[in-house]
């Protein structure tokens, strides 16, 4: 972190300035430890003359069975009342409007340093720093990508949550691990995919032989042939994009550009999901289709 002030200090001054965010964002998108400046996080109430902490409905993943996606969430307990300055530690809970009982608790630091003017019902700026939140703070990954990354999902969120706290190494190493260790598992998902199309003998056999491999690296240099069209991000081969950049030595990178490669792998390898899922999923829905239409055929037939 940076060297503004934190809630360890006993600096008196403002922290310095920064880009300011919504408090919204701040609650969404912003992992623990984090210090930002906030442009709506109080405003003055006039009926007894405090400052109020401005909690806004919050829009996250509830994972429950009746949502399974974006959800409203809104603030359920009492707002924070402050006399300024403040300097103090607060809980803010919410839950999820949809289901009513997905909960989502934020532990944060509140630094109103200034005075304000009292313009009733103005929303007005402040510090907030996180001190973190539960369940903990990982932008959500869908559940295809869990389908082809099978018993690694614990390895695999633990590198998303390194990833989403700006630790580079660590979300690589994660990262490198979960394909390396399930590297069967998504080749016989792409070998389902590439037995639907016509003329991909060859590449089957490819894909079945590099299969066998050890490392995933050394598998996907024996694959020759191209992946079907379905399947390609932008016009290249997925293989070879995540070859690209799990064949680059840690020790070679700093922790930034660590964290370009592990936010790269993670995004090809949760669109490769994607595509992998829905070429299966065409399919199956042609094949239906297909029955359908024949049966129906059939039954006329007999009649």
């Amino acid at each position: 972190m940076s060297t503004l002030l934190t809630p360890a200090s006993n600096n008196e001054k403002e922290p310095s300035p920064e880009k300011e965010i919504t408090f919204k964002e701040f609650l969404e998108s912003t992992p623990k430890d984090s210090l930002k400046k906030i442009t709506d996080l109080i405003y003055y109430n006039p009926n007894n003359g405090d400052f109020i902490l401005n909690m806004p409905d919050i829009a996250i993943f509830c994972d429950d069975d009746k949502c399974n996606g974006i959800r409203i969430f809104r603030h359920q307990n009492d707002n924070s009342i402050y006399q300024l300055p403040a300097k103090e530690d607060c809980f803010v809970k919410y839950i999820c409007s949809n289901c009513q009982k997905t909960q989502k608790t934020y532990s944060l630091y509140i630094l109103i340093p200034n005075k304000h003017p009292r313009q009733p019902h103005t929303p007005q700026n402040g510090y907030a720093y996180k001190y973190g939140e539960f369940p903990v703070f990982a932008p959500h990954t869908p559940s295809r990508v869990f389908k082809i990354i099978g018993p690694d999902r614990e390895m695999f969120l633990k590198g998303r949550r390194a990833e989403s706290q700006g630790l580079g190494i660590g979300a690589f190493a994660y990262y490198r691990r979960v394909i390396e260790n399930q590297k069967h598992r998504i080749f016989d998902e792409i070998i389902k995919v590439a037995g639907l199309y016509p003329d991909t003998e060859e590449l089957v056999s490819q894909l079945k032989q590099a299969k066998t491999e050890t490392q995933f690296t050394k598998s996907v240099e024996d694959v020759k042939k191209s992946l079907p069209q379905s399947l390609l991000l932008n016009g290249h081969n997925p293989l070879t994009l995540l070859h690209s950049a799990l064949s680059e030595g840690l020790h070679a990178k700093s922790d930034e550009e660590c964290l370009e490669l592990a936010t790269a792998v993670r995004v090809v390898l949760a669109e490769l999901a994607e595509r992998l899922s829905e070429a299966l999923k065409d399919e199956k829905s042609l094949n239906d289709a297909v029955t359908k239409l024949i049966q129906t055929k059939t039954a006329k037939n007999s009649k």
